[in-house]
């Protein structure tokens, strides 16, 4: 998979991270493709209130499984989240901060715009 995908911004979609590697494809980018059932697409700056919440709806994000060479989150990682958990998480008021240059642009399918740029970390005057 090798074509350009964008962010939300409608720019080149840039790198999310890579401490811990992060993205459906474990390469640091939230880019996705038709086999990406969750829409590992955005891109966040975990918070230990949200790694938290995640656990408690399933999702422990905290315990590392070396079997999948997954080191555990901890507050600051940044990481691909499913699109549809981050808006479970807003609408219970335990959303992380975004980054929204790394964020794909297939977000804006189950999210508005409107709605992330108050948590976005990377964007003049929405921190």
């Amino acid at each position: 998979m090798s074509e350009l995908q964008y962010n939300v911004l409608d720019e080149p979609l840039k790198q999310c991270g890579m401490n811990p590697k992060t993205g459906y494809f474990r390469d640091g980018s939230c880019r996705t493709d038709s086999t990406d059932v969750g829409s590992h697409t955005l891109c966040a700056v975990v918070t230990d209130e949200f790694l938290l919440y995640s656990k408690a709806q399933g999702n422990d994000l905290i315990t590392p499984v070396p079997q999948y060479d997954f080191p555990g989150l901890k507050a600051g990682d940044r990481w691909c989240l499913c699109a549809s958990r981050w808006k479970q998480a807003f609408l219970e008021g335990a959303a992380p901060k975004v980054v929204l240059q790394a964020t794909h642009k297939n977000v804006l399918q189950i999210l508005d715009l409107d709605d992330l740029l108050p948590f976005a970390v990377d964007l003049p005057n929405h921190s």
